[in-house]
């Protein structure tokens, strides 16, 4: 569960990501990664890699979005099945996959397929 304070600050970075705002998203992913004692950072971390690497393909940094996917799925794969933050989680660990190996695939970064970047899923009941 999430105190209220750092809820807000999650609702924001989710609300950016979705939004395809990665930079923006990241930087609330990293306030609370940064500023609050967390049960599990891991996976804020690996939340703000997700979005920064989307970021980077946004800035035609195609090696820094490639880095940031292998490190953001190595931190998420450890949540598979875990919805008590991201209902979609699994869903989102699939998209990081086939963004990466898309990226991979292309030549130029403005052909990458943005329909694969996924949205991200608040789970609310859980923090009632």
């Amino acid at each position: 569960m999430l105190k209220d304070e750092l809820l807000k600050i999650f609702l924001k970075g989710i609300q950016e990501f979705n939004k395809r705002n990665y930079y923006d998203s990241h930087e609330y992913f990293e306030e609370i990664w940064t500023n609050h004692v967390l049960d599990d950072r891991l996976f804020v971390q690996g939340l703000i890699q997700l979005s920064v690497a989307y970021f980077h393909i946004s800035n035609d940094n195609k090696n820094g979005a490639i880095s940031l996917f292998k490190k953001s799925i190595k931190k998420l794969d450890n949540y598979i099945d875990c919805d008590t933050l991201i209902l979609n989680i699994n869903d989102v660990i699939k998209a990081a996959y086939d963004s990466h190996a898309h990226l991979c695939s292309i030549n130029n970064m403005h052909k990458f397929n943005w329909e694969l970047a996924p949205k991200l899923k608040f789970n609310d009941l859980m923090n009632k």
